[in-house]
């Protein structure tokens, strides 16, 4: 039987995270509970000890996904869960996520219903970033956003230093995880309210989350990226040179910029795809020779 660590990223959580932790002690798969304190300025850390979790503190706050980060390097399991400390996320639904996790997925990540969305705005914004990295992956991606999820630490581990520090850990891990080749899945699940006031920013860290699938993107499909910018470019060219064509009766150095520029793009993405390639074949070359070893 697999053992199971949960990870718990928790600030200023003391109204809920002793109940999560007394939840999930009596799931008998779980071999340790890790909250992870960032720079809590209330008594989380000491409810949650008393709870049974064992408590990592950061001297200061450096972010949910510098915590998630801690909590993967520490565990101990074979299976490592992550979900909030607020009570959003229901322990009973871990067993079900870690069943689908055995019938052959490397992760399996549990997908909210529109319901189940903080605000109508947050939905909204989500099922675009949806949208927007399952062009990006070749994947459909049903919850891009959501911090509920397992996976097989050793797989998760091998993107740990490509994870921000910030909100946007759930968004880098699942594309990197289809981008690598590994199998992910979804399963439904229904989330609370939250209690207390959640941390996030739409404005800053929506637009936190868009750059980092860019990111992540151009790290393992620029073609994707970079193909349709080299396209708007060069129809932006052939547009103008008409129309200075029609009204000047000339070729103009503008015409001659943006196809420029068009030319540049693209192969600036077939650099990128290249290199991309030669970085996965190293990447496995050591994966040999480390299980070699």
């Amino acid at each position: 039987m697999n053992k199971v660590s949960v990870v718990i990223p928790a600030k200023n959580e003391a109204d809920t995270i002793g109940s999560v932790v007394s939840r999930l002690n009596v799931i008998s798969d779980i071999v340790e509970i890790l909250v992870v304190d960032d720079g809590s300025t209330d008594e989380t850390p000491m409810l949650a000890a008393q709870a049974g979790a064992k408590v990592i503190s950061h001297p200061y706050s450096l972010g949910n996904g510098a915590a998630i980060k801690t909590g993967a390097r520490a565990a101990v399991g074979e299976i490592v869960v992550f979900m909030d400390a607020d009570g959003q996320h229901d322990p009973a639904e871990i067993p079900r996520l870690i069943r689908k996790l055995d019938e052959g997925f490397d992760m399996v990540v549990g997908a909210r219903s529109k319901k189940g969305q903080a605000s109508v705005g947050r939905g909204m914004a989500n099922r675009f970033y949806n949208r927007l990295a399952s062009y990006v992956t070749g994947q459909k991606i049903e919850d891009l956003t959501s911090g509920f999820r397992v996976a097989r630490l050793k797989r998760f581990r091998e993107f740990i230093t490509l994870l921000p520090n910030g909100f946007s850990y759930p968004t880098t891990s699942t594309m990197a995880f289809f981008r690598a080749g590994y199998a992910v899945a979804y399963e439904p699940i229904d989330v609370k309210r939250r209690e207390g006031k959640s941390h996030i920013n739409i404005i800053k860290d929506g637009l936190r989350f868009l750059l980092i699938i860019f990111k992540v993107g151009t790290l393992y499909s620029p073609l994707k990226l970079f193909t349709p910018a080299s396209f708007l470019f060069f129809f932006l060219g052939c547009g103008y040179y008409m129309f200075t064509l029609i009204s000047q009766g000339r070729f103009t150095n503008m015409s001659a910029l943006l196809f420029s520029t068009s030319i540049i793009i693209f192969f600036m993405g077939l650099v990128s795809e290249q290199i991309t390639q030669l970085m996965y074949k190293d990447s496995s070359s050591s994966d040999r020779e480390e299980g070699g070893l």
